[in-house]
This record gives structure tokens, C-alpha cells and sequence, in this order.
């Protein structure tokens, strides 16, 4: 081979690994980068986004998706889904007001009840998943989507409970200097959730099922029982984002949730996971759950209908899912 001919390869092999480093550092930090430019955006639209008074309230509003978000990682690592996670959250906290408000109960009890509830219907999804061997968590948690939803009605015959005590209150309404308190649980579960999959084999085992599901079985990895802790942990912290939700409305009402769901599969894709599972961090669920924050927040400060919210928020969806399915497709080509 001449020496024109080496340096033109060479030189292609070059601007192969720049276009690769590229594309790594796109995928890496593309939601931050969003989230900053967004946030830049908006700025300039609205002279009422970047005081610490919204930005509080952005962190507040962002609790409960976030928290979801964190619990819906974990199925979607595993190349699953959490369609239940709404109606999860409106059973424990109506399970928890019956206990609590109607019964009598201490609310430190109450507490542990709603978290209870969440990990005992989380625990089920995976059970259905594992022990029936249903075709796809997506039958599952739509089964247990309905049953959840349906007893949150049946149990106060549709009727919201109110008046809780302040410790359950505390949570969705107290802060910490100018910092929601609600915000502060949110950094510090996404602390847990980040050791938790680094730094633990069940962390490792969850990213291995999600890569080669078939694969991790026979490497002896123990599928059926990550698969469960994994939906327990859904559900667990869909009532924990319940507990948020009504200490700060101080009530709970069967259809609290609805459709929650949604926006916590948006903030995961938004955040660089991936629908075929084995990829995705808790820090890009956390930064995809403050974009949807950000964007409710400044269409909201610029006066932008509710309807037209959604339809900005589904294309958002879309655009996310999207470009998930165009890196697999270049990871293959690769």
C-alpha cells in the first residue's frame, strides 16, 4: 500500500473516532445541554423565570415526577415498563388516609402503610411478570394499572380524605431555608438510586438483564428475582411520591396519579435511557424530569393554555423516543 493510500486511511479512521467522540459526548450530555438551553430560552421570554422564587417553585413542581421517574428507571433499564405507577400512588395514599385520618392511626404508622401498599401492588407486577410469565410487563402493570385505580375508588366510594397531620404534611409543604424540602428527598434518593446501581451486583444485574436478557440468564444471574425487585421498587416509590403529592395538597383523592405515568416514561427517554434497556442513568432521569418542569413552568409564565401544554409535552415525548430509536440503530451500524 502506498503512503498517499495509509495516510488517507488513517486519516478516515481519525474523523471516524472524532465523529464517535462526538456522537458519545452528545449522547452523554445531549439533556443537559436541553435543559440549559431551554432554561436560556426562557430567560429571555419571561424576566420572572430566573428568580429563586420560581426556580423553588420548579424544584417543588418537579418532586413528584422526578421521584416516579426514579422508579420507573429501573423496568425501563430492564428493557420493561411501569404503566401502574399512577394508580399505585392513588391506592397508597387513600389506603394511608383511611388508616390514618378515618381510623386513628399514628401517622408514622399511616406512613409506612402507604409505602406498604406501593412495594406489596410493585411486588405483584412482578410476580405476574415472573411466576404467570406474562408476555410483556406492559399486560402486567396495565392490569394492575386498572385494579389499583379501581380499589382507590371502592374503598371511600370515590371520596377524597382530608386533613392529615403535619407530619405527613411535611414533606410536600415544608422547606429547608429557601429549598423544598420535597427536593432535598429527591436529591437524596437519586444519591441512593446512583450507588445503588453502581456500585451493588443487583445494580450490575439490572443493567445486564436490560442489555442481554437471555444472556444474563445464562451468565446465572437470577432474572426472575432482580425482575421483581425492581417492580417492588417501582411501586414503593410511586407511594413515597403519593406522601410528596398530599403533603402538599393535604388531601388524598382516588384519582390522584392519573396519567402520571406519562410524564415519568417522558422524563426517563428525555433523560438518555433507552426503550430496549441496559442504558441510562439516574442523573439524566433527574435533568429529563426538571426539563418537563422548566417547560410546564415557563409556558405556564407565558400564559399558554393547558391544552396546548400537552401537545408541546407529547411532541417533546416523541422527539425523545425518537432519537432513542435513531441511536440504536447507529449503535448496530457501529
Amino acid at each position: 500500500m502506498s503512503k498517499a493510500a495509509i495516510n488517507d486511511v488513517q486519516a478516515e479512521i481519525k474523523a471516524q473516532e472524532r465523529k464517535k467522540s462526538f456522537r458519545y459526548y452528545l449522547d452523554k450530555f445531549g439533556a443537559v445541554i436541553g435543559l440549559v438551553a431551554l432554561s436560556i430560552i426562557l430567560t429571555f421570554l419571561s424576566d420572572r423565570f430566573l428568580t429563586l422564587n420560581n426556580l423553588m417553585n420548579i424544584a417543588r413542581q418537579s418532586s413528584i415526577n422526578a421521584l416516579l421517574g426514579l422508579g420507573m428507571l429501573l423496568p425501563i433499564l430492564t428493557a420493561g415498563i411501569d404503566l401502574s405507577v399512577g394508580s399505585i400512588l392513588a391506592i397508597s395514599i387513600m389506603v394511608m388516609g383511611v388508616v390514618v385520618v378515618n381510623m386513628g392511626v399514628p401517622p408514622v404508622v399511616g406512613i409506612l402503610v402507604c409505602l406498604l401498599v406501593g412495594g406489596f401492588f410493585g411486588w405483584l407486577n412482578g410476580i405476574m411478570l415472573t411466576k404467570l410469565r406474562l408476555p410483556h410487563p406492559f399486560i402486567s402493570t396495565l392490569g394492575t394499572m386498572n385494579i389499583a385505580r379501581g380499589l382507590a375508588l371502592i374503598i371511600t366510594a370515590a371520596a377524597p380524605i382530608a386533613g392529615f397531620p403535619y407530619l405527613i404534611q411535611f414533606l410536600g409543604r415544608e422547606f429547608v431555608g429557601p429549598i423544598p424540602v420535597s427536593f432535598v428527598l429527591v436529591l437524596i434518593m437519586y444519591v441512593i438510586f446512583h450507588l445503588f446501581l453502581t456500585r451493588t451486583k443487583t445494580g450490575r444485574y439490572i443493567y445486564a438483564i436490560g442489555g442481554n436478557k437471555e444472556a444474563a440468564h445464562l451468565s446465572g444471574i437470577n432474572v426472575n428475582r432482580v425482575l421483581i425487585i425492581v417492580y417492588s421498587i417501582s411501586g414503593f416509590m410511586a407511594a413515597l411520591a403519593g406522601l410528596v403529592m398530599v403533603g402538599r395538597v393535604n388531601s388524598a383523592f382516588p384519582l390522584a396519579g392519573l396519567s402520571y405515568e406519562l410524564d415519568a416514561i417522558a422524563a426517563v427517554i428525555i433523560g438518555g435511557a433507552s426503550f430496549f434497556g441496559g442504558v441510562g442513568t439516574v442523573w439524566g432521569t433527574l435533568i429529563g424530569a426538571m426539563i418537563i418542569a422548566v417547560l410546564r413552568n415557563g409556558l405556564n409564565l407565558l400564559n399558554v393554555s393547558a391544552d396546548f401544554q400537552m401537545t408541546v409535552i407529547g411532541v417533546v415525548i416523541i422527539a425523545a423516543v425518537f432519537v432513542d430509536v435513531i441511536r440504536q440503530r447507529r449503535s448496530k451500524k457501529d
